[in-house]
């Protein structure tokens, strides 16, 4: 469903993103992770078509999203690790803009905006301006409107932040309710626990490059390691183990 080919982004001299290839199958939720700065954000802007790559190209769905781009955007919702929103619409009205840049409108738009405010308990405050939303009512509100219409593929850039843990719970049931009906989620986090539990197929990036992608069992068999869990396949590939190392030795002399 989102093919990536030789992917790269430089910023002046700096490599940001260094051939990434990357196939993300229809119907599978997949993890992308990596340390910060590791170039996660950037690949996922790319295949939002948010930043213009140097170099490669991104296909959502067999369309390419720079030859394009309402095509291939039209299959997609993207939600921004950071999300902005227009402080001075109501969250029915942000919906219903959202909506319109898709070109949608009318009763069915307004049932879905009815739709979704429910399910993330924002209805009573359809009405109110988004400037008086708390930050974890605003991502429901992003989420909300990443789904208005009815994508194909959901990327997002570290889903839980700001959650309750009922929202959090809540956006875990919709992402696999999502995919169980055909549907398809690229999902960066740095919590490991909820990609070893959600993730079909995960995909590690280190400096700019994949080093390791698969299932969790074709994880541990292209690294040799064995019978161990996420947390210290990650260390390991990333270098964080030496710090795992470090914070043994500290408890230790406490």
């Amino acid at each position: 469903m989102i093919h990536i080919e030789n992917l790269t982004k430089y910023y002046g001299s700096f490599c940001a993103v260094d051939g990434v290839t990357m196939h993300v199958p229809r119907g599978a939720l997949f993890g992308f992770l990596g340390p910060n700065g590791a170039g996660k954000t950037t690949t996922l802007r790319m295949i939002a078509g948010i930043l213009r790559p140097t170099s490669g190209r991104v296909l959502i769905g067999g369309d390419d999203v720079l030859r394009s781009p309402l095509a291939a955007k039209a299959r997609l919702g993207f939600i921004p690790d950071r999300p902005f929103v227009y402080e001075k619409l109501t969250g029915a009205e942000f919906l219903r803009f959202v909506a319109g840049l898709y070109g949608q409108e009318g009763p069915l738009v307004e049932r879905r905006i009815d739709e979704l405010l429910e399910i993330f308990e924002l209805s009573t405050w359809k009405n109110e301006l988004v400037e008086s939303y708390s930050h974890g009512m605003r991502q429901k509100l992003i989420i909300s409107s990443a789904l208005i219409h009815r994508p194909e593929v959901i990327v997002v850039d570290e889903p839980m932040i700001g959650l309750d843990p009922r929202a959090a719970r809540l956006l875990k049931d919709l992402f696999r309710g999502f995919v169980g009906r055909g549907g398809t989620v690229l999902m960066s986090t740095h919590t490991l626990e909820i990609a070893e539990a959600l993730c079909d197929r995960i995909a590690i990036i280190q400096g700019g490059k994949i080093v390791a992608a698969g299932t969790m069992a074709e994880l541990k068999e292209q690294t040799k390691s064995g019978d161990i869990g996420l947390e210290d396949l990650f260390l390991r590939l990333t270098g964080g183990a030496a710090a795992k190392e470090l914070a043994a030795v500290l408890e230790d002399r406490l």
